[in-house]
């Protein structure tokens, strides 16, 4: 990894979210990253969680607000818009709109089985959503450290059980690819050396979450997704850790008070 200058925690947090969002190969292939460490590298205060596990609640996010009755339908632009996380929500966290633009990637999955797993790296869950809107969330008490905590949000709603078959289909990939897979693109290709389970968040109706190791130069770089679904919603958060290569963690307070603002 090259040195140079350090950038700020907002371009940090940029940086970050680009990595589901459009996947230019920099943060998951060998070759082609050429930032320096501190571009390389967003959330991690976790210490990692190796052993995989099934998808049951556990305690890694804690029962939040009381949620009203959902309409099981799916939500409009609008609504998603209304429903996301915003600054004073979670104390401690500045919520923007993501920076840099909201195209997906185009990566695509070598293997039939990966392909759920390369849609969410991309920040396109797939059933295709019916409405999406970005949001980054950044913990503002730990400006200027090195790991300071970046999660990128994924709303997305979903029509005709779409919602279901994306938390089914992650399970199954999740099992399926979890000695690893690569991805393809137009210009770059990006190598996934592993996949592991990890507890999934006591949130909404249903959830799990994951940890998908890539690799910048060479050094490990692990990607962790929590996904939950309430009714006919999704709300995907993501983090990475470019740093020390241990595994980061979804901040619980993030996931609940998220899943909670979901009509």
């Amino acid at each position: 990894m090259n040195t140079g200058t350090r950038r700020t925690a907002r371009r940090i947090a940029t940086a970050a979210a680009a990595v589901a969002l459009t996947l230019t190969g920099a943060t998951a292939c060998e070759d082609d990253d050429k930032r320096t460490p501190d571009d390389k590298r967003a959330a991690t205060s976790a210490t990692p969680a190796d052993a995989p596990t099934m998808d049951a609640p556990t305690a890694s996010a804690e029962p939040g607000p009381a949620e009203r009755p959902s309409s099981g339908r799916a939500l409009t632009e609008a609504e998603l818009t209304r429903a996301a996380l915003v600054t004073g929500d979670v104390p401690g966290y500045e919520v923007t709109p993501l920076q840099g633009g909201d195209e997906p990637g185009t990566e695509k999955a070598d293997k039939p089985a990966c392909a759920p797993l390369a849609a969410v790296i991309n920040g396109a869950p797939e059933p295709a959503a019916a409405a999406t809107v970005y949001r980054t969330a950044v913990d503002s008490t730990e400006e200027g450290e090195e790991t300071q905590t970046v999660v990128t949000l994924i709303l997305t709603s979903h029509s005709d059980g779409g919602a279901q078959q994306l938390l089914t289909s992650l399970r199954t990939a999740v099992d399926a690819c979890a000695g690893g897979f690569t991805t393809h693109s137009a210009d770059s290709v990006s190598t996934y050396s592993d996949v592991h389970t990890l507890p999934a968040p006591q949130a909404g109706d249903e959830s799990v979450a994951y940890r998908v190791t890539g690799a910048v130069a060479g050094a490990k770089v692990p990607l962790v997704f929590h996904v939950v679904r309430r009714a006919a919603s999704v709300v995907t958060f993501y983090t990475a850790n470019f740093v020390d290569a241990k595994s980061p963690d979804v901040p619980a307070e993030l996931i609940r008070e998220q899943t909670a603002k979901l009509p």
